[in-house]
């Protein structure tokens, strides 16, 4: 008698009688994916430009995406949001950015449907939409997708990765983390990296090899369950971190400038057919220096900057190759729908002379050209959390205007390539018809035969908003079905319909031109109506691709109806209101787990707290006390908050009580007790008190002094002159008991966990008055994307 099963929900067949052999049996039907349900795979690369690929016409090598491009489609007309997490959103769940609540990244939402940074249940996210078919689900890398004040140990956990479908998760939760000291996350709880750097460690290589491990783990129990994996890289976002010898394969290769990458990558566009015949490379950005009039110490820094890049990119290439290879060994590689894109266009936030450490500009610390140039032969290491200058970004956007952020094609418009042997005859060839991220669900959904669900877990879904472009797998001159597309990023603007494009940049086309810088600039009710009136460009991009003739006085009548029709979509998706990243933005309240407090005890063996929820000790007075049972031979950090670019710790070494305030990475300050600590119960405590205003034009945090005390009494002290401003740490968190991944202080070797002893607790208390500059610290908030 072979197995009989059912529907769940519907009538038991089977028969029950007064004993087991007077019945028979009937099962609830396991879900199960359709018979020869393709694989899904989304491969998401970070401020990755449309010049940047070799496919793309990039003297880069990426042979193995380039080998996916051969093997399939290259899209040449693929668009994002211009920033990471409103196009993940938009990825995920074939949503506008907007509808998503993610018109910008959680860290400065607002309290409106279409910016408070939190995704609603009713749009669903594929891996919610594909679980209920019978595939697994995984998220490995990059997901900057949870509310920032959700992102620690308190949770909620409802909008983690596997509160949101899927079933297992690999990677960082925030916008960026360091290469070879990740803050990683292992489904909902953090994980140190299995090795260190010097045992080779990086983290586009653990990713791979977890991805290789999550599909390997389900397939060898059940080889026909299809899966979905969303693998996003930490790469190319910065920090540009990549082992020496790959960043030398470079070396030399980059040393004509940005200009002529320019002019070399435009002429192999042309050639290669990823724009049209006929298409101009757009101007010389005016924010960007003519390469021939710099010194030549800068000329070397800014190639060695790029020299890193590649080398990083080529480095990315290689690893996502092996993800690709273990695919084709098991035979899953000709059934599964791949899909590569990237979150925006090429990143500027190095600046216009670059960083060898980011912490420097998020805390608006200058960059010294000579510390810089000191660094070079160490970039790509650990050392440094490094990226390029903007010239570099302009460039890596060829054939394009800007890069990302702004909603000039150069920040919007995308590397895309689609593979899938089986289910596309077309090999090689290039596609043009008009596409968005959006755009990416539908089209898995078509492939696979699946209906948009009507709800998930009991919530009614929202309708898509994205539309198939599975039509032109095989017909590379069928009409483009998406022909609307409205555009908003900090108050740029764009919209795009039927082959025009009209753009309203803000604060203008360039910063030179509008006089303001990113940031800078506010948004009124009077600024948006001379906006409207006099600040819109007009595009026919059906002809005009890079967007270089601006005929928004010869077709005013066009432009006007282009403009109406923004306002139009804008309404029907929560555009509104604008808003430009001032004052009254980054002061904004936002809704917290827990009520703002002046004593924060934290106890050793806990999970770190991140950057966004530690206590803040920045430009105000506070004290560290340590409660502790001592033995004769203890040691190891008591509280440490950051790591190799920046930060503090407290901690015990050779029976004396020492404190390291880590000054961006440029300078130690130490102070160390005059007496050993005494055996048995005592208290350590460390105070601060400024002895000066912050000088935040400056980079530099209010200036202080520093005591250490044992049991109430003083036993050193020392002025602290240089402090951090805005901005503590780029990821590492605070932890309580150690110092987990890069070491705060070159005095001792991570995670120098405390020993020889008990430590109870430490108290941070910052009842004093704060002293911040709410102006410059949105510049902070921004820069993390």
């Amino acid at each position: 008698m072979s197995l009989k099963e059912y529907k769940p929900g519907s009538t038991f067949p089977g028969t029950i009688g007064r004993t087991w052999e007077q019945s028979s049996p009937a099962w609830p039907q396991p879900l199960r994916a359709k018979a020869g349900a393709p694989n899904v795979l989304f491969i998401v690369l970070d401020d990755t430009g449309f010049g940047h690929l070799g496919c793309y016409g990039s003297p880069i090598r990426t042979p193995n995406l380039d080998k996916l491009a051969k093997g399939g489609l290259l899209y040449s007309n693929m668009h994002t949001t211009a920033l990471c997490s409103p196009t993940r959103s938009c990825i995920l769940t074939g949503r506008n950015h907007h509808s998503n609540g993610m018109a910008t990244i959680t860290e400065v939402s607002l309290g409106y449907p279409g910016y408070n940074g939190t995704i609603p249940f009713e749009n669903g996210f594929l891996s919610e939409m594909l679980s209920k078919q019978g595939y697994n689900t995984y998220a490995v890398g990059k997901w900057h997708l949870t509310p920032t004040e959700q992102t620690s140990a308190a949770g909620p956990y409802d909008r983690w990765p596997l509160g949101r479908g899927f079933e297992r998760f690999y990677g960082f939760l925030g916008g960026d983390t360091h290469q070879y000291y990740p803050d990683l996350v292992h489904d909902n709880h953090p994980v140190l990296p299995h090795k260190t750097p010097e045992e080779g460690y990086h983290l586009t290589e653990d990713l791979v090899d977890r991805a290789v491990d999550f599909i390997a783990d389900s397939k060898q129990v059940a080889p026909d369950k299809p899966f979905f994996m969303y693998f996003c890289t930490g790469a190319m976002h910065a920090p540009h971190h990549v082992p020496k010898e790959w960043v030398d394969k470079y070396k030399g290769q980059f040393d004509d400038g940005w200009d002529e990458f320019r002019k070399k990558v435009f002429q192999r566009q042309l050639k290669l057919g990823v724009i049209p015949p006929g298409t101009k490379l757009s101007r010389h950005d005016p924010d960007v220096a003519e390469w021939d009039s710099l010194p030549p110490e800068e000329k070397r820094l800014y190639a060695r900057m790029m020299e890193v890049f590649a080398g990083y990119l080529e480095h990315t290439d290689h690893h996502i190759g092996r993800l690709l290879k273990s695919l084709e060994e098991s035979g899953e590689l000709d059934n599964t729908l791949i899909m590569v894109i990237s979150d925006n266009g090429a990143s500027a936030e190095g600046g216009p002379h670059g960083s060898v450490n980011e912490l420097k500009f998020f805390n608006n610390t200058p960059e010294s050209l000579e510390q810089n140039i000191a660094a070079m032969d160490d970039l790509g290491g650990p050392k440094y959390f490094n990226h390029y200058s903007w010239g570099w970004a302009w460039a890596g956007d060829t054939p394009f205007r800007r890069w990302k952020r702004e909603v000039y094609r150069g920040g919007t418009t995308d590397p895309f390539i689609v593979h899938w042997p089986k289910g596309i005859r077309a090999r090689g060839e290039v596609r043009t018809q008009y596409c968005h991220a959006i755009d990416m669900v539908p089209t898995v959904l078509d492939c696979l035969g699946v209906e948009p669900p009507q709800d998930i877990r009991g919530v009614t879904q929202s309708p898509i908003e994205g539309v198939s472009f599975r039509h032109s797998f095989d017909d590379a001159r069928a009409e483009s079905h998406h022909h609307t597309q409205y555009f908003e990023m900090f108050t740029s603007r764009a919209i795009y319909h039927d082959g025009w494009r009209a753009v309203c940049p803000f604060p203008g086309p360039s910063f030179t031109e509008a006089g303001e810088a990113f940031g800078e600039s506010a948004i009124t009710e009077e600024r948006l109506r001379k906006l409207d009136a006099e600040g819109w460009e007009l595009y026919h991009v059906a002809e005009d691709c890079s967007e270089t003739k601006n005929l928004a006085q010869e077709e005013r009548g066009k432009l006007i109806e282009m403009i109406a029709l923004w306002y139009v979509e804008a309404g029907r998706y929560k555009v509104l209101p604008l808003a430009a990243l001032d004052r009254a933005v980054f002061a904004a309240e936002r809704p917290q787990i827990t009520k703002d407090r002046k004593r924060y005890v934290y106890r050793p063996h806990t999970s770190p707290a991140p950057e966004n929820v530690a206590v803040h000790v920045l430009n105000r007075p506070h004290s560290i006390t340590a409660k502790v049972d001592v033995d004769g031979d203890a040691e190891g950090v008591l509280l440490s908050h950051g790591g190799i670019t920046g930060g503090y710790t407290f901690f015990i070494q050779d029976r004396k009580l020492h404190y390291v305030y880590n000054f961006v990475g440029e300078r130690e300050f130490h102070i160390e007790s005059a007496m050993e600590i005494p055996a048995g119960r005592t208290e350590l405590r460390f105070e601060f008190e400024p002895t000066g205003e912050p000088d935040l034009d400056a980079g530099k945090g209010a200036p202080g002094r520093g005591k250490l005390f044992i049991d109430g009494d003083l036993v050193a002290q020392s002025d602290i002159s240089s402090t951090m401003p805005l901005l503590i740490s780029l990821g590492e968190g605070l932890t309580c008991g150690r110092d987990d991944n890069s070491s705060v202080s070159t005095m001792y070797r991570p995670p120098f966990t405390f020993r020889g002893g008990t430590l109870r607790e430490v108290v941070v208390d910052v009842s004093g008055e704060h002293l911040h500059d709410e102006q410059k610290e949105r510049k902070t908030v921004m820069a993390r994307q």
